[in-house]
């Protein structure tokens, strides 16, 4: 692998940007209640809720605008080709895994994967955690059916909604929505920033001491070697070249050593939402402080919902997942409700249209979005993971009636983010980043990869709650596949004109 510097001119401080006009007059923190609430938890306990919602309403926020700020920033940075960005982690963060270990190994294979990342591109990688809040999320129906464990007739209780509404076990109580587990939530979510700004001020992610991040869990998983071995030179590498920029004296060098995190979750749950929702002094606008960047998923995206009407009127980085059912022009209408003014660094479009449909599906979004000239003011991301999912019992059939195990292969999801890289290099544009679902455990819950995850594995450690994620190797090689095709198109771009293949871009 080539050590080479970026070619790329990009600072430390990518330059401030200028603030967001104020929101519409129409538009306040709870304007969203009087909206179609599609998704929305239902409580029966009133009192309860307005004890809880005011609580939340007191306590200190989770984030802060400067940091907010920032990361618009870096992600209008990235608009321009100046930074790539990751965002991973769990699919529905679980209160009890509110430990030192399971944080620190989410946080270890992030830094690992942006390491991969930014060597390959010679660009700084945005690193975005699905953590600290991702405690709520969406379902397919509100009620689950059981058989009954005794044999007696099916038991329907309501969906598991993630931890932020109620809890996992299959009982009414546990499965009662429940007010007081969004403070539950916060707190946890509190604990979670706290130990990881922690790790990261005592050097947990400096660049300096790459050979702490020892992949001896890979090496016990039976990673084929040539995988570890990859990740071995990179990482020499990128000390190498680490020293050479101080050595230099350039900025660059910052970007590397002392990498900075945010969070991000999905706002599904208003009322949390809208309770940290405030003015912040010397700032116009209202922020939402319980994480960086919220994101509007596609299940809840109407244009006329509560969920837009409580996005639109926010001054933080705001995500938006696309799936393949989404009209190209309501992409557009979307962006356009979200980012009136067309401000940098304001809006992420997360396409997850599914292997199978990502050719066919994202060039008329491209184009639907350049038509209206938002095509290049947007950051656009490819999340394989949510369009590739399948039921499989240990078989590897597909069952009936629902039943059977979710899953997704690491081929389909491996070929999803290739294509959205080919797609928009095709198309003119800039695949800016990938969202992922994935931990630093030796999960058994997606299909494939180098070690071979088989359907007869999905019962020995499938532990995520609702959706499968990639393991701690799957996520590694992973990463280093996008790196081999970041690595490809930079040879090509770097090749004198008269060498280039004729006709190619």
């Amino acid at each position: 692998m080539t050590h080479a510097l970026p070619t790329r001119k990009h600072t430390t401080l990518p330059p401030p940007l200028p603030p967001l006009p104020p929101p519409p007059a129409d538009w306040s923190p709870e304007s969203w209640a009087s909206r179609l609430a599609a998704h929305q938890v239902v409580y029966t306990d009133r009192a309860a809720v307005e004890r809880a919602v005011a609580r939340l309403r007191e306590f200190p926020p989770l984030v802060t605008s400067g940091e907010i700020e920032r990361l618009r920033a870096l992600i209008a940075s990235a608009q321009r080709g100046e930074r790539f960005l990751l965002q991973g982690g769990d699919c529905a963060e679980r209160i009890a895994d509110c430990r030192p270990e399971p944080i620190a190994r989410k946080l270890k294979i992030l830094l690992q994967m942006s390491l991969v990342l930014a060597h390959a591109s010679g660009a700084p990688v945005v690193r975005v955690g699905r953590f600290a809040g991702q405690y709520a999320k969406p379902r397919s129906s509100p009620l689950e059916v059981r058989q009954h464990p005794g044999g007696g007739p099916p038991l329907t209780l309501p969906s598991y909604y993630g931890d932020l509404v109620n809890r996992e076990e299959f009982t009414f109580e546990a499965r009662r929505p429940d007010p007081m587990r969004m403070v539950e939530g916060y707190t946890h979510a509190a604990i979670t920033l706290n130990f990881i700004r922690a790790l990261i001020d005592a050097g947990f992610a400096d660049l300096h001491h790459p050979e702490n991040w020892d992949l001896s869990f890979l090496r016990q998983a039976g990673l084929p070697p040539s995988i570890a071995d990859e990740y071995h030179a990179i990482t020499e590498g990128m000390l190498s070249r680490l020293r050479d920029l101080e050595s230099a004296r350039d900025g660059r060098a910052e970007d590397l050593s002392s990498p900075e995190f945010f969070t991000s979750h999905e706002a599904l749950n208003l009322l949390y939402e809208s309770a940290q929702t405030r003015r912040v002094p010397r700032r116009d606008g209202f922020y939402n402080l319980t994480t960086h960047l919220p994101w509007l998923g596609d299940r809840t995206r109407a244009l006329d919902g509560a969920h837009v009407e409580y996005l639109r009127g926010i001054a933080n980085p705001v995500g938006v997942k696309i799936g393949p059912a989404c009209d190209p022009e309501e992409a557009v209408a979307l962006v356009e409700r979200l980012n009136p003014s067309d401000a940098p660094g304001k809006i992420i479009l997360i396409t997850r249209l599914g292997a199978a449909a990502v050719e066919r599906a994202l060039p008329p979004l491209i184009e639907a979005l350049r038509r209206a000239g938002r095509a290049e003011s947007v950051l656009w991301v490819c999340d394989p993971m949510h369009g590739n999912t399948v039921s499989l019992n240990e078989n590897g059939a597909i069952p009936g009636g629902g039943a059977g195990r979710k899953t997704r292969a690491f081929a389909d999801i491996q070929r999803e983010l290739e294509t959205a890289w080919e797609v928009h290099r095709a198309c003119g544009t800039r695949l800016g980043g990938v969202h992922l679902e994935l931990t630093g455990d030796d999960v058994t819950e997606c299909l494939g990869g180098a070690s071979g995850v088989t359907p007869a594995d999905l019962a020995r450690r499938y532990e995520s709650p609702c959706d499968p994620r990639l393991n701690y190797e799957q996520s590694l090689e992973l990463a280093l596949t996008l790196a081999r095709r970041m690595q490809r198109d930079r040879a090509k771009s770097a090749r004198p004109p008269s060498s280039r293949t004729p006709g190619a871009r």
